[in-house]
């Protein structure tokens, strides 16, 4: 090919591009199995994009590794661009916004982008059982009791009620991601059958709970909320949409 080959430059349009309906970014744990499989199906809806960044994070699922994340909060958002104009994101680590503080976490996602509005998987629980109209729920998660105690502390003090709770007990995010479906849906037909219990939550973004929701609801009568539905329900919600996928829990029909 000769090197003056003329090369016809081609016109185009351009139009608004993905995420017509709105757009979603998510900050994930770098340790994080979990949460991009199961998101990319409950947010799979036409005109809404979805970006991800990862976030560092120790593997050791501690009080101190959680609070660490909060330095490199900052840096995980900007790797969202803000010229993409997202209506929503979400900083998804329930345990992480517990011990950060939901209201800092908001803040430091909101100092990069100032126009959107933001939760996390802590602050999608409280308006998942709110929505409900749920006040006393069985708790479940994957940690250690420090971690766990100070979440239910957490969830009382805004107003809701453990009816029970119950861990796996583990401290390795790994293995967390580890824990069977199968094993998951046990716990929750343990803890849901306690008697007060109007709903059951499962913390953590790793726990793969969405497999095993509508089963576990058909089985009790009553909600289950996990980590991940409700958050990418509630950043639905914040971003303007009132639709969800059908078999992801009653939650979606609010």
């Amino acid at each position: 090919m000769s090197s003056d080959t003329y090369i016809e430059e081609l016109k185009f349009k351009t139009d608004a591009g993905l995420g017509a309906r709105a757009r979603i970014g998510l900050i994930i744990l770098q340790s994080d199995q979990t949460a991009e499989h199961e998101f990319a199906t409950l947010l799979r809806q036409d005109g809404v994009a979805l970006y991800h960044a990862r976030i560092p994070n120790a593997m050791e699922v501690t009080p101190e590794t959680l609070r660490a994340m909060e330095q490199d909060l900052p840096v995980a958002a900007g790797l969202l661009p803000s010229a993409f104009g997202f209506d929503a994101i979400g900083y998804c680590c329930t345990s992480g916004a517990t011990m950060i503080g939901e209201d800092r976490v908001d803040q430091l996602i909101r100092d990069i982008h100032p126009g959107a509005k933001t939760t996390n998987p802590l602050s999608a629980c409280k308006a998942a059982l709110a929505a409900l109209g749920v006040t006393r729920f069985a708790l479940v998660t994957p940690y250690a009791p420090s971690v766990t105690s100070e979440m239910q502390r957490n969830l009382s003090e805004a107003g809701f009620e453990t009816a029970a709770v119950a861990s796996f007990n583990q401290s390795d995010d790994f293995t967390v991601a580890r824990i069977s479906s199968g094993s998951i849906l046990d716990a929750i037909l343990a803890v849901g059958q306690r008697d007060g219990c109007d709903a059951v939550f499962v913390s953590c973004t790793s726990l793969r709970v969405l497999p095993v929701i509508a089963e576990a609801e058909a089985l009790l009568g009553k909600p289950v909320i996990s980590s991940n539905q409700a958050t990418a329900w509630h950043l639905m919600r914040l971003a303007g949409l009132d639709d969800g996928p059908a078999d992801a829990g009653r939650l979606f029909q609010f």
